[in-house]
Parts: C-alpha cells; structure tokens; sequence
C-alpha cells in the first residue's frame, strides 16, 4: 500500500528550485502621507546627485520629477505636510491653506463632504441617478439652480442675450469678480453665474433694511432672473448674492450704454432742474515724452462753465500740464455739487493718480492733482455709479485695471 503521507513529504523535500518553498512576510501598508513624503524625497535626492531642481527636460525621469514638483507647489495641503522635509526651499512661498472656522450651522451643514446630513430615510428608494444630495461647494448655487423652470416670455430676452454674447467677445464689456455679498446687485445689469448668462429683469423687496437691538437685518425680496438657456428663477435677493460670491462674474455695460445713460441721466433735463456744470475727461497733447509715455493717463474733473471756455488758455495753465487737451467726453450735469462730484472720482481713482511736476512761465513748479491713469471706458463707468448713486459699492483695482464690487 502507498503511503501517501510519506510520498508527499518526498516530493516537497525534492525542490531544487525552491518553487514549493514559502516565506512568511510581513504585511505592511503604505500611508498616503508617507507616499507623499517619499515622492518628495525623490525630488530632494534628484537634487542633491544633479545640483538643480528637476527641470522640464527630454529625460522621462526628470520630466516626471519636474511635474511632481509643480504639483506640490500648486497645492497648500500637501506643501505644508512637505515644509519638513523642503531642505532645498523648493516650496518657499506657497501659502498654507486657510483654518475652515465653523460659526454658525449653516457652516456645519455646508461643511458635510460626505452628505451625512442629507434627508435620506429609506435607503432602498434612493435612485441611483438621483444626484440632489451629492455635496455642493455652493449650498446657495444649488438652491439657485433647482428653482429654476422655463421662461414663458423668452423671446423678449434671446435677441439681447444673443447681442450680449457677442459685445463679450469683442471687448466691448468686460467680466470682473463678484467679491461682494452685500448690496452692489443692480437691477437690469448681467450677470454670469454657473457659466451662464443671466440678466437681472427686476428686483421686489419686501423688507428694508434695519437694526434690532443690535442686530442688523439686512433688506431681503424676490428677484426675476432670466437665464440665456431659457430658464427664470425668482431667487432671493440675497440667496442670488451670495450664489455669484461664489464664482459669480458682473458684465459691464458697453461704452455706448454708459454715454446713453448719462444723456438721459444728465443731459435731458426737467423744467425744475438747474443745470450746475460740466463733467470732463481730458486727454493731454503735451509733447513732454515723459507724459507721452504715460498709457491712459486722463484729466477727470468738472467745470461749472462750458469745458471749451475752460480749456481755452491750457498751453498756460499748470493744471493742464502747460499744454494743449483734447476733450474725450462731455457731459451735461444737473443738480449735482461739482465739490461732491470732484471728492468722490478723485477719492475713487486716488490709488492711480499720478505725482507730475510741471512749471508755469515764471519758472515756479507745480504739482496739478486731476490727472489720474486709468482706461477711459472704466472712468466712464465710474462716472456712472456715481450718477446713480452707486459708487459705494465699487473700487478700482489697479492691477486688474477694472472696477469690482465691495
């Protein structure tokens, strides 16, 4: 009889090759954040063998190197997981990512990643396409886009959103950030939130703004937006704020639109108002290269006389930088203090006013305070915020050379 055991036992002593032959290991996981560490000490001992950072060179590995790089730079949590281990300063600059400070509920329920708090109480009914309680970075962008329903009146809109479409694309409006959730919505502008155009048609409050023992309630109603897909939403006004803080873009009007409104603002007039002066913007013809150099550099201010009577002797006056000036634009202005007028654009612009020193005829030099750089199309809106009283919720941004919202 064949013993099976001892026969076994044969052939498993019989393995030349060690094939049959087993190690024990030890199981051992890798962590994420040690996976992060060890990539970035690939790049540090790149380095240290090479004597430069990784580059975007033809050598696959140094490629690959130069790419990890790059990320690390453009992500603030993993950098400051890396300032440890950053010997060779790669990541010196990348700032950390801000602490999420919870204050209020409505932070807890935003801060919900996995959608714990959704109201779901069967489990067996949730349909599988059913994404409405997927996490949202905007709670107010949702609540935006789910009360929207088709716009009944469309075709009184489409032609105007088509012309707005294509004024964008030929620089004749411009996008700037929404930065505000406060007060700077205005009725009948556009607006782009979610990548879509929409036009403020009107605005319905029915609250004012007040404070309570302490407490201030801000105004709050109903608004009409319609979107250029067809779709109208009667969001709140405030909900519709704070949707376009959240990535939102304004569209500035065109020139002609803003020249308009200061025709039907300030130069039609009623029979009870008195007109008070003349607001201007002034180019000047100086053949200084100095002020040539000077890219959008304007003259903004207001004359209570006609602004040719104005300018007439500008060769010999300092404020005109001892040259002659080109009117750009002109505008009527009824019932409106000049002094108010010139604090409010000169306050506005004061970050780009620039510091000239000019001489008059006698030789005593002179620093003329109006002439500010600027492109003319941003100080033309300026001019109209102020007309309609809407300055306050605006600044320039130099760097942007645009007007955002505050």
């Amino acid at each position: 009889m064949i013993n099976f055991e001892k026969e076994l036992q044969a052939i498993l002593d019989d393995d030349p090759l060690g094939i049959l032959k087993v190690n024990a290991k030890t199981s051992s996981v890798i962590s994420p954040e040690n996976r992060l560490k060890s990539s970035f000490e690939a790049i540090n001992q790149f380095i240290d063998d090479e004597g430069h950072a990784p580059k975007k060179s033809r050598d696959i590995n140094e490629r690959k190197l130069f790419s990890r790089l790059q990320s690390f730079k453009q992500s603030p949590e993993k950098a400051a997981q890396l300032l440890e281990l950053d010997r060779h300063n790669l990541l010196e600059g990348v700032e950390a990512p801000e602490p999420f400070v919870i204050e209020s509920i409505d932070d807890v329920l935003d801060a919900d990643p996995l959608g714990l708090l959704g109201d779901i109480h069967n489990a067996d009914e949730v349909d599988i396409f059913d994404v409405s309680n997927l996490p949202s970075k905007s709670r107010a962008l949702t609540d935006f886009m789910a009360k929207r329903k088709p716009c009944t009146d469309f075709s009184k809109y489409e032609a105007q959103f088509v012309a707005v479409q294509r004024e964008i694309k030929e620089s004749k409006r411009k996008l700037t950030h929404f930065t505000d959730q406060g007060e700077a919505i205005v009725e009948g502008n556009y607006y782009i939130l979610g990548g879509i155009l929409l036009y403020l048609e009107g605005i319905y409050f029915d609250s004012e703004e007040k404070t309570v023992n302490g407490k201030r309630n801000r105004k709050d109603g109903r608004t009409r937006c319609i979107f250029e897909n067809g779709t109208e939403s009667n969001m709140l006004y405030r909900s519709l704020a704070k949707a376009l803080y959240h990535g939102g873009k304004i569209v500035s009007q065109t020139e002609e639109q803003i020249n308009s409104e200061f025709q039907k603002n300030l130069g039609i007039a009623k029979e009870e108002d008195e007109l008070t002066g003349y607001i201007y913007i002034l180019k000047s013809l100086s053949k200084n290269t100095e002020i040539q150099s000077l890219e959008h550099l304007y003259k903004i201010g207001f004359s209570t006389t006609s602004v040719e009577n104005r300018i007439a002797n500008a060769e010999n006056e300092p404020t005109y930088l001892m040259s002659a000036v080109k009117i750009i634009a002109e505008f009527e202005a009824y019932d409106m203090s000049p002094q108010k007028f010139e604090k409010l654009i000169h306050r506005f612009f004061a970050e780009v006013c620039v510091d000239l020193k000019v001489a008059d005829n006698k030789g005593k030099m002179h620093h003329p305070r109006e002439w500010f750089i600027a492109p003319y199309d941003v100080i033309t809106q300026a001019i109209h915020f102020i007309v309609n009283e809407q300055i306050v919720h605006y600044r320039y941004d130099a760097q942007l050379k645009e007007i955002v919202a505050i």
